[in-house]
């Protein structure tokens, strides 16, 4: 499902937290999503998917709320998504090893680097990865939602002020020469407001204590993890990508 109707998810993901009854986790935000992944067709008619399965990739660092959103999830015989019917079928668990001090990621959705603001163009604004204004804008985000996630001390904290992205120079150049963009605008509704932010996808690595890798691999890079933006997943190098063909990881979808 192209990214530009990824509201369409997030609205369905909502309803069924609040569908759940727990306050608690109703209002819990700290939680990422990918977009719908499946084959597909744009016709005159509009889109068309072709698979008689499609996943999504749902992640949290709190494995309560994950069972909480997946026990309501499948309590429901279909799922409806624009005019598409969805069944709840299976749900696998990916396990990946490995979190170090220095990653190199592939952006899953697009990352957001401001809130947006009531009648205000911030969340719009284009920064390049290359400045050092694009790292210190994440940081801010990762250390605020790290805080309010209530999961770390102020010990931990004090630990956590390394914390560098290196955008992936061949992939932009690529992208440069070829006259294609790795940043644009998406649409998003909060509290029934529609926003435009500016989201950007491309491979980087990042540098950064070990347990903040772990938050924004599970909870998402950036603003609006909630609504489906800001997923990462690790970039493998082509001997791991081939063992992954043979051994794929499952993933958590339904």
């Amino acid at each position: 499902m192209p990214f530009h109707h990824q509201y369409l998810l997030a609205q369905i993901i909502k309803g069924v937290l609040i569908s759940g009854g727990d306050e608690k986790y109703a209002n819990y935000t700290h939680y990422n999503f990918s977009g719908l992944k499946g084959q597909t067709k744009v016709s005159r008619k509009g889109l068309h998917f072709y698979s008689s399965k499609v996943t999504v990739v749902f992640s949290s660092l709190d494995s309560g709320f994950l069972d909480y959103f997946l026990h309501h999830l499948f309590t429901y015989e279909e799922i409806q998504v624009g005019n598409l019917i969805l069944v709840p079928e299976l749900v696998e668990e990916e396990v990946i090893g490995g979190i170090t001090n220095e990653m190199k990621y592939v952006c899953i959705s697009p990352i957001v680097l401001k809130a947006p603001v009531f009648q205000s163009n911030v969340s719009k604004a284009f920064i390049h990865p290359d400045m050092d204004e694009f790292s210190d804008l994440l940081y801010d985000s990762t250390m605020e939602r790290m805080e309010s996630s209530k999961q770390y001390s102020k010990s931990d904290f004090s630990s956590f002020f390394k914390f560098q992205i290196i955008p992936d120079q061949n992939y932009l150049s690529k992208l440069s020469k070829a006259k294609k963009k790795f940043a644009r605008i998406y649409h998003v509704y909060q509290n029934d407001v529609k926003y435009e932010v500016r989201g950007y996808t491309f491979p980087f690595t990042l540098f950064a204590a070990k347990e903040v890798q772990e938050f924004l691999f599970n909870s998402g890079m950036g603003y609006l993890s909630n609504k489906g933006f800001g997923m990462m997943d690790v970039a493998f190098d082509n001997k791991e990508i081939q063992d992954r063909k043979l051994n794929p990881y499952p993933i958590k979808a339904f």
